[in-house]
């Protein structure tokens, strides 16, 4: 192994493939940027590129790209609020504050070191512990797969903050959105509405997108400021303390690391979810941490950094040794093991083990790669968070919107994104928790497709494996503590019952009453289902309108705290304010309520206004007129830089996604009505 390993270094080292290894991490942090695309269509448009290459050189260049998207990923999500992808997520929560406080600097430098510690950390383990890891990757069956899915789900309530019952009223709208479509098992169309979009399920991207990118621009758009208004922005000092703290929690960067590593390994459970499991395991673990995560903690920024990147590393181990892909950028690699006469399993650990360790280490030296460019171009990132909104929103919202348009390609990814967004927005207003929504989301199908699995094939004996035992016993105790000491800090059961009094209505309340009518419309149109189409929804169903209406109730009849002092009211409104929710914190508190919701009707009718204008002329001959129009009419900006960007943006979006990613744009009014003009680009 070790002279199988030198080897794998000497050729990787050679300068052809070292090029090849930089151009691939430089085509993936750039994918990384851009929100919503990912590395997955890099990969397989550059797949052909390899035909003429050797297996080493091949596979550098394509795991250059997919290793270094996750680092990529952190820039937008610190910048915008908005993940570049669905695994930078959690990044979100710490890392855009920081940015709003002048530290983006910081906050990215942080993001790069722990990508780096954690891409290489992957790297390494799975260089040792392919032989290891192979009967362990194969004794995980779908009970085992199960019992990770209710431990990912228990994570729910870590990531409700000091409100779990909001939280777990909203993992259940998630676990319950993830079952929309039509059911694996007997083809029932559950809640499909009639649309045709709705019969393969909502797609993540979107959902993430609108989650959390659209609340973000809305705001920025409602507080007309630039992200880190009044804060003065450090940016060398910045990058310095970023990866000194790195180093100052390193044993978070290994703990993390090594989660990251292990979920990667194994096959079905999906980027999406590692960067919350790492981050609830910080949460937990990490001293104040229920204090100050989500609020702008660094720790929290490397814990789903590090484990995001090292996941990369460890989904390499089942689709080597096994030919399983352990991601879906995994799943299009396998494409380049057939191109290139590869057979994934026992003689990937025989006699092409050098190819095998030539692969770690281009996962190793592209996270090296991909950290020092983001490194030599963080100054120019960290000033974004100095540009005035009206220079920032346009580009941002036309990627945005690529972005969810290109998972599914279809008009209902957009008017997902609009829908979710406008969720989002009041959440985030309401200070309802978000994260335990897309952790739902995430989880559902994975939930329902492995328990009905684990039951036809095991009956009740699944429960009894030792695995499966330790994995549910640790979810009950993550979904239960937050409740419990939700009951202690009221003085038990009966301080919590004395508590209330006579019902107190306000507006806010109205989004938990919708929430119940939303569950029992679910719960109502699934009656009709056969059985195995309606078991888990109606239980799933139930237990969300439980949570909803006692957090209702909760909220209607709880009695205010009487302060004790003078001051005590606004100290104690501030605490709550910034710990009520693991999640961002709405910046437009200080503005009038008529204020917020007018200029947020504005955004979203800026939104509307560029779908119209899709449908009619297509995205390729709208970008340029959106630019110019919200440029010029919302703020003035001088024409030498509306043309600019204008021109700008057009041309990168022509580029990128007609040409190179050639993104099938759909058909538009002006193009059914005038076939002629079906020359210009998206008509």
């Amino acid at each position: 192994m070790l002279d199988a390993a030198l080897h794998a270094l000497s050729m990787i080292s050679e300068p052809h493939r070292l090029m090849f290894l930089s151009l691939g991490a430089f085509l993936g942090l750039i994918l990384g940027i851009l929100p919503g695309i990912g590395g997955v269509a890099g990969t397989a448009i550059l797949i052909p590129f390899t035909f003429t290459m050797d297996p080493y050189t091949a596979f550098a260049f394509l795991l250059g790209l997919g290793s270094t998207t996750a680092t990529g990923d952190p820039i937008p999500a610190v910048l915008f609020g908005m993940p570049g992808g669905a695994g930078s997520a959690a990044t979100v929560l710490d890392g855009h504050p920081m940015a709003k406080r002048g530290e983006a600097g910081r906050a990215l430098s942080a993001c790069y070191m722990a990508s780096l510690l954690g891409g290489v950390f992957g790297a390494l383990l799975m260089a040792v512990s392919i032989p290891v890891l192979q009967p362990m990757v194969l004794a995980i069956g779908s009970p085992e797969m199960l019992a990770l899915a209710v431990f990912g789900i228990s994570m729910v309530a870590v990531l409700s903050g000091n409100t779990p019952l909001r939280g777990l009223a909203v993992g259940g709208l998630g676990l319950m959105l993830a079952m929309v479509g039509t059911d694996p098992q007997t083809g029932t169309a559950r809640w499909t509405l009639d649309s045709l979009y709705l019969w393969e399920g909502l797609h993540l991207i979107p959902v993430v997108l609108g989650l959390f990118a659209l609340p973000e621009l809305c705001d920025l758009t409602i507080t007309r400021t630039s992200i880190a208004a009044g804060a003065k922005v450090s940016v060398k000092g910045g990058m310095w303390e970023g990866a000194k703290d790195c180093f100052r929690h390193w044993w978070l960067v290994l703990r993390c690391s090594w989660i990251g590593a292990f979920f990667g390994a194994i096959p079905g459970i999906g980027g999406a979810i590692i960067d919350w499991l790492a981050y609830g395991h910080a949460l937990r673990t990490e001293r104040g941490a229920q204090q100050s995560f989500g609020t702008g903690d660094v720790r929290g920024v490397i814990a789903s950094e590090s484990a995001n990147n090292a996941k990369e590393g460890g989904a390499l181990v089942p689709t080597v040794a096994f030919g399983v892909p352990g991601s879906a950028g995994m799943a299009v690699l396998l494409g380049a093991f057939l191109v290139h006469g590869l057979v994934p399993g026992p003689d990937m650990l025989t006699k092409n083990l050098s190819i095998t360790y030539s692969m770690v280490w281009s996962i190793a030296l592209a996270n090296i790669v991909g950290a020092g460019l983001c490194y030599l171009f963080s100054q120019q990132f960290a000033l974004v968070a100095t540009l005035r909104y009206t220079l920032i929103l346009p580009s941002v919202l036309g990627i945005v919107y690529i972005g969810a348009f290109e998972v599914g390609r279809d008009w209902g990814d957009l008017f997902a994104l609009l829908g979710f967004g406008a969720l989002g927005w009041v959440m985030k207003q309401l200070k309802w928790p978000r994260p335990p929504l897309i952790l739902g989301f995430v989880l559902g199908d994975m939930f329902e497709r492995y328990l009905f699995i684990s039951v036809e094939r095991y009956g009740a004996e699944w429960l009894a494996r030792p695995i499966v035992i330790a994995l549910l016993a640790l979810a009950l105790f993550g979904l239960l503590r937050p409740l419990w000491q939700d009951v202690r800090a009221q003085g038990g059961v009966s301080g919590m019952l004395s508590n209330f009094g006579a019902p107190r209505l306000r507006p806010s309340q109205l989004f938990p009453a919708a929430l119940i009518a939303l569950f029992a419309f679910m719960l109502f149109e699934s009656r009709e289902w056969s059985y195995a189409a309606r078991i888990v929804p109606q239980i799933v169903g139930s237990l969300a309108l439980a949570f909803a209406a006692l957090s209702l109730t909760n909220a209607a009849l709880r009695r205010p705290a009487a302060p004790s002092a003078p001051g005590m009211a606004e100290r104690a409104q501030a605490e709550v304010a910034t710990k009520i929710h693991m999640d961002l914190v709405s910046d437009t508190a200080h503005l009038p309520r008529r204020t917020v919701l007018l200029r947020a009707g504005l955004f979203f009718g800026w939104f509307l206004a560029f779908m119209g204008s899709m449908a009619g002329i297509g995205l390729i001959p709208t970008v340029p007129i959106f630019v110019v129009a919200y440029m010029r009419l919302e703020n003035r900006e001088p024409w030498k830089l509306v043309m600019a960007q204008a021109i700008g943006l057009t041309l990168f979006i022509y580029v990128v996604f007609h040409r190179l990613l050639a993104v099938p744009w759909p058909e538009t009014l002006l193009g059914t009505w005038f076939p002629a003009l079906k020359f210009i680009p998206s008509l």
